[in-house]
């Protein structure tokens, strides 16, 4: 059985819909959440599914090895940023490599890099009359959503939709495309 480890800043619906995608697999399973946000809802997903969730500080993720340790005894084959919102740590990425995984909110590598995400990303896509968005779910590197594109999937931008609008549909996006292509990274389909 493969071992996801997930790490998420905010409500944590990807978390969610990964968690349930896996809960009857027999190929995979989320064991972990971790989050950089005490507060985080994804926290209350987690207990309410009963699947393992811890909380840190910056500290703990850049200036010590706290967090490496938790992922070195986890042993994840595959570390998914389903909403993190930091900087992931060289040190992380170099004891496991192309095992750490994102999905970003836009069609990289347009509209990716520092301080885009969420409805950032959705409002620069209005702003400048994109006629198409999507997501991209990419290998992480040290620098921000540059790593090596593994999938993308695409939605039309009507030229009457808000920002909200489109964070709709890059939702339904991520629902439904997320857990199929962790699934296949998992199972070395892609």
């Amino acid at each position: 059985m493969k071992r996801i480890v997930i790490f998420a800043s905010g409500s944590g619906t990807n978390a969610e819909n990964l968690i349930k995608f896996f809960q009857n697999s027999h190929n995979a399973s989320v064991i972990q959440v971790l989050t950089n946000n005490p507060r985080a809802k994804v926290l209350e997903r987690c207990k309410k599914l009963k699947v393992s969730a811890l909380s840190f500080n910056k500290t703990a993720l850049t200036e010590t090895d706290d967090v490496l340790n938790i992922l070195k005894a986890s042993k994840p084959d595959l570390i998914v940023l389903a909403g993190f919102l930091w900087k992931f740590p060289e040190n992380i990425l170099q004891a496991f490599p192309n095992k750490v995984i994102n999905v970003h909110p836009a069609l990289l590598p347009k509209y990716g890099g520092k301080g885009m995400y969420g409805m950032h990303v959705h409002q620069a896509v209005v702003a400048n009359n994109e006629t198409e968005t999507g997501i991209t779910i990419h290998y992480v590197n040290e620098h921000y959503d540059e790593g090596a594109i593994i999938f993308q999937a695409k939605c039309d931008v009507a030229p009457n939709d808000s920002a909200e609008d489109v964070a709709a549909k890059i939702h339904l996006l991520e629902m439904e495309h997320f857990p199929k292509v962790v699934e296949k990274l998992i199972l070395k389909e892609i």
